[in-house]
């Protein structure tokens, strides 16, 4: 990486002091600029920098304001980029043990991936969970093919080609349509001027990559003078799935917050990513459709400060927990939304994930004519809006969190993979696609090692460094549903 990386960093970083009431962020930060791990000529690594820098500086204010000293903040460029494949990265010393990776043998099907249509484009197909796979083979009129796809690469490339036959029947556009109405997983490929011209596009263009809105007035909230961290005390709930919502969390967690995540013992969840996100958490299982479980829910949250959930629009209110009902149950709460294409407009609904956020806004398109010989879409190397998504919610729950403790209210942090695939863009693009991949070595200098109940595993420390306050984790993931319903 060139000191061209650094205007980058410092444009991304800019973004995010707008949003902070004029809170310092750039005068401790150091940003090392390092040679390009990830193929791209998009600017992943500046991105996810800024972002964790800015989370981490607001972190270090905290932590002076409750007393505690101050530290520099340092972010390397290549661990930055390392941590958008965190997943990738954890590693656990008997395999026998360690927790099923990114898809289930009954999650894999060949309707996943980009397929071309009937008016010369493409769509992306997301098989995501097993009701989305079936759901999307009951749509297309393919028989269910989750058992043979594991066999015969040949019986393999005939299920895909039914399903590419099943998709060539569609406009890109009406099958985009039904797929939504449907609740299931697809989008069409888009251009970036395609995707900023439509309705989604133009209504996350008006926004900030990070929305804080204030929802009411509340008393300050000041930390307490504490021997301890920078979050030592806050209290969040994460009922949040798969990596944007639950990293918001984790990072959190990263800072001292105590975090207990919440799910129901019938969600499916993907166990490695449930590993990779869970470093610092407890995990519990309340089914909200319950009286008793929402009443449970509803204890916690009096002594909570931060709620954080990534269900589609609309969920969390049907269940009672919806961002007004929280408000006024607990008032000086940060209420954290996370969705794929943002929480205004006919798309704020529909499910969606970090395949989607690349193949709608232009990002796939574009990587696709830089690396595919053909020009085909092609996704980019790293859960990159995931990951950094993630970070950007953290960042926001802190600059809340920071605002709250000077002058009260209750906010609403709203963030999405789309418009923090659109920030991305706003960065440019490098000239090139030159990139030195990430060495063996250099991922073992940014692991630690943490006994867990899959066994050791190495791990990914956070990609940022806080010289008198590291951040880190006590505690190791466990699997979904141990603890009881407690902070404690």
């Amino acid at each position: 990486m060139t000191h061209s990386s650094r205007p980058a960093f410092d444009r991304a970083l800019a973004h995010l002091v707008a949003l902070t009431d004029g809170v310092e962020l750039a005068r401790d930060s150091a940003f090392i600029a390092q040679p390009v791990a990830l193929a791209t000529r998009f600017r992943a690594a500046e991105a996810a920098a800024a972002a964790l820098a800015g989370g981490a500086a607001l972190a270090n204010q905290m932590a002076i304001a409750r007393g505690l000293p101050g530290s520099s903040v340092r972010v390397d460029s290549r661990h930055a980029e390392a941590s958008l494949l965190s997943f990738a990265h954890l590693h656990f010393t008997d395999p026998e043990r360690a927790p099923a990776g990114r898809q289930a043998p009954e999650q894999r099907t060949a309707a996943a991936g980009f397929f071309p249509t009937a008016d010369g484009r493409w769509v992306y197909l997301h098989p995501g969970f097993p009701h989305n796979t079936q759901g999307l083979l009951n749509l297309l009129g393919v028989a269910d093919d989750r058992s043979a796809v594991r066999s015969s690469g040949e019986r393999q490339a005939e299920l895909r080609s039914a399903v590419g036959d099943a998709v060539a029947g569609y406009s890109a556009e009406t099958l985009e349509q039904a797929i939504g109405a449907a609740g299931l997983c697809g989008a069409m490929v888009r251009s970036a001027e395609e995707w900023d011209a439509s309705r989604p596009g133009v209504l996350l263009a008006a926004r900030p990559v990070v929305e804080i809105i204030q929802l009411d007035d509340s008393p300050p909230e000041p930390l307490p003078a504490f021997e301890g961290r920078a979050l030592s005390g806050i209290r969040v709930l994460d009922l949040t799935r798969v990596l944007a919502g639950p990293t918001c969390a984790r990072t959190l967690a990263s800072y001292g917050a105590s975090v207990l995540r919440v799910g129901a013992s019938e969600l499916p969840t993907i166990p490695l990513f449930v590993a990779d996100t869970g470093f610092g958490k407890r995990s519990t299982h309340l089914d909200l459709t319950q009286p008793d479980a929402a009443q449970t829910l509803r204890r916690l949250l009096r002594d909570c400060d931060v709620f954080s959930q990534s269900y589609r629009s609309g969920a969390m209110d049907r269940l009672g927990f919806g961002v007004t009902d929280v408000a006024q149950l607990r008032p000086g709460i940060v209420y954290v939304s996370i969705n794929c294409y943002g929480h205004e407009g006919p798309w704020r609904q529909w499910p969606g994930w970090e395949q989607l956020a690349q193949t709608v806004t232009g990002m796939a398109l574009a990587q696709g004519e830089d690396t595919d010989e053909q020009g085909r879409p092609t996704l980019l190397p790293a859960a990159v809006t995931d990951y950094t998504t993630g970070y950007l919610a953290a960042f926001g729950a802190l600059a809340a969190l920071e605002r709250r403790a000077r002058v009260g209210g209750s906010y609403w942090v709203r963030v999405s993979l789309a418009r923090t695939a659109m920030w991305i863009r706003q960065l440019g693009r490098r000239r090139t696609l030159r990139a030195r991949p990430l060495a063996d070595s250099e991922i073992t200098a940014w692991q630690d090692v943490m006994d867990t109940p899959w066994g050791p595993a190495h791990y990914l420390r956070p990609a940022v460094n806080l010289s008198a306050m590291p951040a880190g984790w006590d505690t190791p993931p466990v699997p979904v549903g141990t603890h009881a319903p407690s902070f404690d």
